[in-house]
């Protein structure tokens, strides 16, 4: 290692920082949940269909069909 990067500070109390906000955030907790239920959606519908249907096919096909009752459902979601 070159001693230029030896002596460059490393960004870990930023990253975890960063990491503490992220898991704090009800919106990030949101959006985990329904990416979540978007994989879900995915590994379905390409199992029906016998190939990999591919992630913004599914985003979109999931939003389009099953996230508007999602979301009413979810006690912690916004209605």
């Amino acid at each position: 290692m070159s001693k230029d990067k030896k002596d460059m500070p490393t960004a870990q109390p930023a990253a975890n920082s960063s990491k503490d906000f992220a898991e704090r955030s009800s919106l990030y907790q949101e959006f985990l949940a329904e990416r979540e239920e978007i994989l879900r959606h995915k590994w379905i519908e390409s199992e029906k269909k016998g190939k990999d249907i591919g992630f913004e096919r599914a985003l979109l096909d999931w939003i389009r069909k099953h996230r508007e009752n999602w979301r009413s459902n979810r006690p912690t979601g916004r209605k």
